[in-house]
This record gives structure tokens, C-alpha cells and sequence, in this order.
């Protein structure tokens, strides 16, 4: 009977893939999509397709009163609306932290006075390259919101623990917002400190 190994192997070259060549297969308003052929660590040839992303950001947006920032919004791709964290993507050229101070400003209204970085997160490993950065934020104050044409949200806020029960009964499935419940909750035990610096830790590019 074969056994698991004790510990996580760290060699991986049995593992990659080399890539070999692209091929475009759609260049939208918002998504590009591509079909890579990679050779396998077997020396046979796959084909992979995936969607470009160029980044994003979510904030996790702290309120004097212990309270978070969420939104509600209408995801079509789900024919639902969601409960989110303020989140959004990278423009060209963009940093992190520049960017998750204008998502938060354009659509809350809320600007804060100090930001933490916290993590990143690849929401999905399987179809797309995204990565979303983990951001918090305190010190809050309300202005006015700056939606995009065609952007309609709701804004609201919640106590900790009623965010974690509705990630609890699945009345919240982004999973952005759920990886954010899990560093919020750790955050609050003291179990993951955040550096209340503004900057990304080095090694960390954007």
C-alpha cells in the first residue's frame, strides 16, 4: 500500500509545464483568452486555455465601530446579486495600493487613513492567471461616491460575525470575500498581525 510522503516535497520539476507556444483566441472589451501549448514533464505535448487578467484588489475596509464595508451588486455571469468586498481591477500601469484607494473611494465613498497589505489570493488556478490583492483599511471617512457608467451597487456594513454567518449558510459564495472572512477572522484573534505601513513587502511587485 503506498503511503503519502510526511512532508510537503519542495522539488517541483516533475511537476512544470514549458511552454512551447500561444495562440489567441479572444481579445474583448475585458477578457483575453489564449490556448498555450506546453510540453509536460513527460516530454508529451497539452494544450491549456486560460484567461489573461491584468490584477485586482479587494479591501477589507475596517469602521471605527468594528463594523466591515461590503457591497451588494448583480454578477451576471451568476444571475445574482452578491455580497462582496469592495474590490476591482488593476488599470495599466497601476499600482496596488493606488488602486485599491480608488476602488474604495469610487465605489463607497470611503477614504482611509491608513492600509495594510495583507496577502494574495488566485481565485481561479484553473481558467485565469488573476491575482487579487489583499488590502485593509482604517481610519475611515464617508465622501462621495464615483460609480462607473453602467456600475450599480449597494453599500452596506456588518458586524464581523454576521459576515462570518452568512459565509457560514452560503448566502456568500465569492470567493474573494470568503478567503477575506478567513484574514479578518485571524487578523481579530491576533493570530495574523498586519503591517499598517502601506507598503508590500519586498520581493512583492506592483
Amino acid at each position: 500500500m503506498a503511503h503519502l510522503p510526511a512532508q510537503m516535497p519542495t522539488a517541483d520539476g516533475h511537476l512544470r509545464e514549458t511552454p512551447v507556444s500561444r495562440t489567441e483566441l479572444l481579445k474583448g472589451h475585458f477578457l483575453h483568452v489564449v490556448r498555450d501549448t506546453v510540453r509536460l514533464p513527460s516530454g508529451g505535448e497539452a494544450t491549456r486555455e486560460y484567461v489573461l487578467h491584468p490584477g485586482a484588489v479587494m479591501v477589507i475596509g475596517l469602521l471605527d465601530d468594528g463594523r466591515v464595508v461590503l457591497e451588494r451588486q448583480f454578477r451576471h455571469p451568476m444571475q445574482a446579486v452578491v455580497i462582496e468586498f469592495p474590490a476591482g481591477k488593476l488599470d495599466a500601469g497601476e499600482g496596488s495600493l493606488t488602486c485599491a484607494q480608488r476602488e474604495l473611494r469610487e465605489e463607497t465613498g470611503y477614504s482611509a487613513r491608513e492600509w495594510a497589505f495583507a496577502g494574495r489570493l488566485a481565485p481561479t488556478i484553473a481558467y485565469s492567471d488573476e491575482i487579487i490583492d489583499i488590502w485593509f483599511a482604517r481610519g475611515l471617512s464617508l465622501g462621495e461616491r464615483r460609480l462607473d457608467e453602467g456600475e450599480f451597487l449597494d453599500v452596506f456594513t456588518a458586524t464581523p460575525t454576521e459576515l462570518q454567518v452568512w459565509c457560514h449558510s452560503g448566502e456568500v459564495v465569492d470567493s474573494k470575500t470568503l478567503v477575506g472572512m478567513l484574514w479578518l477572522q485571524n487578523v481579530q484573534r491576533g493570530e495574523w498581525v498586519l503591517d499598517w505601513s502601506g507598503r508590500m513587502p519586498a520581493g512583492i511587485a506592483r
